[in-house]
């Protein structure tokens, strides 16, 4: 009986990967069928296989796929690097300092995760309007970034609050300053749930569409987001070219996944649990 536990484990967690993947598999199956799929199927394998859906993708209209490419990059790279950057010593004063208002601020930052970042799509659009940075990627990457803030601030918080004050009070006796234990004690030992928080950051910034598609205009300065649903019309669809376009969005998202795959548990663990 003890033998059959990890065997029927083992059958569940697979039964739950493959549920998970099955979607995925008809996604990348579409892509690279040179045909329309039969309804009906059960097994996602592709038609007539083909590259062109991707190449269609890839290299239509002087390639200003690698254009927008570049603009997501960018505008996700440089959200996560703000985000932390305002985050990490804002979660700091909060975890180790008392001071007039925390409690309060500490609502307002919770207050504004209640609320889907379009419900201030009109003042944000306005405010840009005021700063003319409508249409701008500088423009894009503020809005994402004081939306993902306030969760930043608390995933750092609660990893700093698990860092020993021990540790920060020994470098301050050998003669550092408060800002030198910060820089060279305190984030180094958070580094898991920072790079979390820049996962996520990215992630954020990466997948959002609908700010994206209302701020942005010029085809040169969109984010991939909206240049994926550009391929469903309201009267026809190119499934494939969509299937072969969000495969290739996914990329860049796996790839930073298995870079950073190694602080992710420790990282989570350190921004959700208070030590």
């Amino acid at each position: 009986m003890k033998r059959l536990v990890p065997v029927a484990v083992h059958a569940a967690l697979l039964s739950a990967t493959l549920f998970a993947l099955y979607p995925v598999l008809w996604v990348l199956a579409t892509a690279l069928s040179g045909a329309p799929m039969r309804s009906g199927r059960v097994l996602p394998w592709p038609e007539q296989p083909t590259l062109r859906h991707f190449a269609d993708v890839l290299f239509r209209d002087d390639a200003i796929f690698f254009t927008q490419l570049a603009n997501s990059l960018f505008i996700a790279a440089f959200t996560a690097l703000v985000a932390v950057a305002i985050a990490a010593p804002a979660a700091y004063a909060m975890a180790r300092f008392e001071f007039v208002g925390k409690r309060a601020s500490l609502r307002s930052l919770l207050a504004t995760q209640m609320f889907p970042g379009v419900a201030a799509a009109i003042p944000l659009y306005l405010i840009l309007d005021f700063l003319n940075l409508l249409d701008t990627r500088t423009g894009l990457i503020l809005v994402y970034g004081s939306t993902v803030v306030p969760f930043a601030i608390f995933q750092l918080r609660t990893a700093f609050e698990a860092i020993p004050v021990d540790l920060e009070e020994a470098a301050m006796v050998d003669g550092a300053t408060r800002a030198q234990a910060f820089f060279r004690v305190v984030l180094p030992a958070a580094r898991p749930a920072l790079a979390v928080t820049t996962l996520f950051a990215f992630m954020t910034a990466w997948n959002e569409f609908i700010l994206a598609a209302t701020f942005l205009s010029a085809e040169s300065r969109l984010t991939l987001p909206v240049v994926l649903q550009r391929y469903v019309g309201e009267h026809s669809a190119n499934w494939a070219a969509f299937s072969a376009g969000a495969t290739l969005v996914t990329i860049p998202v796996m790839a930073l996944f298995f870079w950073l795959q190694r602080h992710l548990v420790a990282g989570l663990n350190a921004g959700g649990v208070k030590g």
